[in-house]
């Protein structure tokens, strides 16, 4: 990557899709020049050039949205109305280009659940029903940006607010929780505690509704501690060196990578032949970690962007989700995209020096693993990957973000 990490400023790619142009650059990572509001632009869907494929993504989006749009609640919610983050991923997944080609008004499905989401709007500004507050809000908070109303732009000013004040900050003489500082979590009590997946969530949240709220003025109100978090997310790094962690591993294995939290991984540890014992990077988290690192504004040639970079490419996998195996699988679909079309990686050169073209590889894949219903789902439980509302969400924006570049 001879350039600067850039994002997309187009009203798609605000929330989480596209990851290409419009205007201004974000992380340094694209020249000025190269940006179009594509606002401005009739956008053909699929615009790729190899017609098969083309067809069978549309087909497969099409299945999938109606798969989602007919498994919405009559309340206007979808999965359970205990967590509106499932709402706000199934709404996104109904409002990429390729979704709307036939609409010609806004889907009383998209109505609903927007409504939904208003309902779910808590007196301290987050938008949940009682738990997981981070996590619902900043998923939530990426759905609005969709909405134009002024009601739906009063809602992301609050809610941005909220998310801010949960950032972590003990950075106080005599404090015990140092390696949280900076850092988000799930939300009050015990979940109080930070970890990179909810941190990352909210980064991206604060920055695609900063571009949504260009008119509110909101950079003239408290923002988010930029430096402390960046801080966090190197605290989450197997980096020794720019991580002062005693745990940070620079073994072959782990070096670059991420883990969970500060100390925690959940792929485990490894027994290093020195008889140190590592805490495992894995995949979903070494996303969301070159995720955190781009919404931070973080430079492209920094060494804790090149050492991610070098781990992800090492351990390039569509199998799995490096590290956990099966568990996670879509969220790490998901990540992987939205983190290597804002880097602008077209290939990836594999460990037997393969060179992979990562966004057809992972749409045939993604093709292949979609049910006849329309829908998708992970036979492995874990993060909730038996719901079909969240694992056909995350596939339906992945193909989305896939089928800009194919």
């Amino acid at each position: 990557m001879n350039k600067a990490f850039s994002a997309s400023r187009s009203i798609f790619s605000r929330c989480l899709f596209v990851a290409t142009v419009l205007s201004g650059v974000l992380l340094n990572i694209r020249a000025a020049s190269g940006a179009v509001d594509q606002r401005s632009q009739k956008l053909s869907p699929l615009a790729s050039p190899n017609t098969s494929l083309r067809n069978e993504v549309q087909r497969a989006i099409d299945k999938g949205t109606t798969w989602i749009t007919q498994s919405q609640n009559t309340n206007g919610f979808w999965s359970t109305a205990d967590h509106p983050a499932l709402t706000g991923l199934a709404l996104m997944s109904l409002q990429g280009p390729n979704a709307k080609r036939h609409q010609t008004t806004e889907p009383e499905a998209v109505a609903k659940g927007y409504s939904f989401l208003m309902r779910n709007m808590q007196p301290d500004g987050g938008i949940y029903r009682k738990d997981l507050q981070s996590y619902n809000t900043s998923i939530s908070l990426l759905a609005l940006t969709f909405n134009k109303t002024p009601e739906a732009k009063d809602a992301m000013v609050k809610a941005r607010k909220f998310l801010i004040g949960l950032q972590a900050r003990f950075d106080t003489p005599g404090s015990t929780n140092n390696a949280y500082d900076g850092g988000i979590g799930y939300g009050g009590g015990i979940d109080k505690r930070p970890d990179l997946s909810n941190t990352s969530w909210a980064l991206e949240a604060l920055h695609y509704s900063n571009l949504a709220l260009a008119d509110k003025n909101v950079g003239e109100t408290a923002d988010l501690n930029w430096s402390a978090a960046i801080a966090f997310i190197q605290r989450c790094q197997n980096l020794p060196g720019q991580n002062k962690e005693a745990w940070a591993s620079d073994d072959a294995q782990n070096k670059g990578g991420f883990i969970y939290s500060p100390g925690r991984s959940m792929a485990g540890e490894t027994n290093l032949p020195s008889g140190r014992v590592a805490l495992r990077s894995y995949g979903t988290m070494s996303y969301a970690g070159l995720l955190s690192y781009i919404y931070a504004d973080m430079k492209k040639d920094d060494p804790r962007v090149h050492a991610v970079m070098d781990w992800l490419q090492t351990n390039y996998t569509l199998d799995e989700n490096p590290g956990m195996g099966p568990a996670g699988l879509y969220y790490y679909f998901h990540t992987l995209t939205k983190a290597l079309n804002l880097a602008e990686v077209n290939t990836i050169e594999t460990k037997d020096g393969r060179k992979a073209n990562w966004r057809e590889d992972l749409t045939l894949k993604l093709l292949n693993l979609q049910r006849p219903d329309g829908s998708w789902t992970n036979e492995t439980a874990r993060w909730f990957e038996k719901d079909s509302v969240l694992t056909t969400s995350y596939a339906l924006i992945t193909l989305e973000m896939l089928a800009e570049k194919l």
